[in-house]
């Protein structure tokens, strides 16, 4: 329905599915996504951040992964940064990632997120990652995932330090809805476009938009249902990035 009555591309941020739950969705959406967030089941003990959670278990998280490989679907995934992993349990989470897309070549972004303390939740009173903290981590992600990885890190988490990213790694910065609100992270506006603009190119590169199928998926002719493909014949130009006279431009 989203496809058919605005014309959107659906990306499912679709949690742990097997193959026939995924296969019923992969149809309509252009991409997916599901954080892996950590690879260490010390994180499930009693006291750790993911303590009782159901779905959070690495194995469970990497299947949806190679089970959106089996059925060609491109992923988005990533870590989530300072709720109490080592430094160890960060690259090995990296690492983990790096196998899924040696195996299946459908892990088209790599989210290396900070964590934001949240009231009405167990870590509440939790120390938050420092920019510092993040550029160590964004540079070390860049280096275990190459070069032709993408790798975001919300520009909104960290409005204070952002611009800095971009020295240390990353190419994308993710999900800019002029529209909505981060209905993850309510409290932390999203910059204006305007504003991103002129701080990507502070240093030294070119914001250009792009659809929820990164650039290179779409001109290296990644295999889509027809309607969905023929949206992005539409949308974007020989080089995967949104038609200019289509780009958000404020």
């Amino acid at each position: 329905l989203v496809f058919r009555e605005t014309g959107l591309l659906p990306h499912t941020n679709c949690g742990t599915l097997n193959h026939a739950e995924m296969a019923a969705i992969a149809a309509w959406n252009a991409s997916m996504g599901i954080m892996l967030e950590n690879a260490s089941m010390r994180l499930h003990e009693p006291g750790g951040a993911h303590y009782g959670t159901v779905t959070k278990e690495p194995w469970m998280r990497t299947q949806t992964l190679d089970v959106a490989g089996d059925l060609g679907g491109a992923m988005t995934t990533g870590i989530l940064i300072g709720i109490g992993e080592t430094l160890d349990e960060r690259a090995d989470s990296l690492l983990l990632i790096r196998e899924v897309q040696e195996r299946y070549g459908n892990i088209q972004e790599v989210i290396i997120q900070n964590f934001r303390a949240k009231t009405a939740t167990r870590m509440k009173k939790a120390p938050e990652p420092s920019t510092v903290d993040m550029l160590k981590t964004l540079a070390v992600g860049r280096l275990l995932l190459g070069a032709e990885m993408n790798i975001q890190a919300p520009p909104n988490l960290n409005s204070d330090g952002a611009g800095a990213y971009l020295l240390a790694g990353i190419n994308d910065w993710g999900g800019i809805s002029p529209l909505t609100k981060d209905f993850i992270n309510p409290e932390a506006a999203w910059p204006e476009i305007s504003q991103l603009r002129d701080l990507t190119a502070e240093a030294g590169y070119e914001l250009r938009e792009r659809t929820v199928l990164y650039p290179e998926y779409i001109s290296s002719g990644w295999k889509l249902p027809a309607p969905l493909a023929a949206r992005l014949a539409e949308m974007t130009e020989s080089d995967g990035f949104v038609r200019h006279e289509l780009e958000w431009v404020t």
